[in-house]
């Protein structure tokens, strides 16, 4: 078995900004240093972050915030939908099984409000 290779950050960081000057392509570099194309772009995100001890691009950081509030709308959105069709099942099972349940009509009814004798 072979031992896992590891860079320096150095390595990276020089690796990646030969990549961003557009001396050589991306396939040109995963060939000479012997690396696959998706550890090339990962180190070009962690690069965009500030991973290497560079200055992290502001754009990159915009992009990493909208990414993360998109995983939330989307997690929201399931969420929401699980129980509205969680909802929906109850009151159908309520008005079949005749139970005294809450449902959407007996809550939409004005209350006459006070105790009865």
């Amino acid at each position: 078995m072979r031992k896992q290779r590891s860079f320096s950050p150095d390595f990276k960081r020089q690796v990646i900004e030969e990549l961003l000057s557009g001396v050589s392509t991306p396939a040109q570099l995963a060939r000479r240093h012997d690396i696959s194309s998706g550890l090339l772009y990962h180190w070009k995100k962690q690069y965009a972050r500030g991973g290497f001890g560079n200055e992290a691009s502001k754009e990159a950081a915009l992009e990493e915030r909208v990414r993360h509030l998109e995983q939330m709308l989307g997690k929201a959105y399931l969420e929401n939908e699980f129980l509205k069709k969680a909802l929906q099942r109850t009151f159908e099972l309520s008005r079949r099984n005749g139970s005294s349940l809450p449902t959407t009509e007996t809550c939409s009814r004005a209350s006459k409000g006070g105790a009865k004798s």
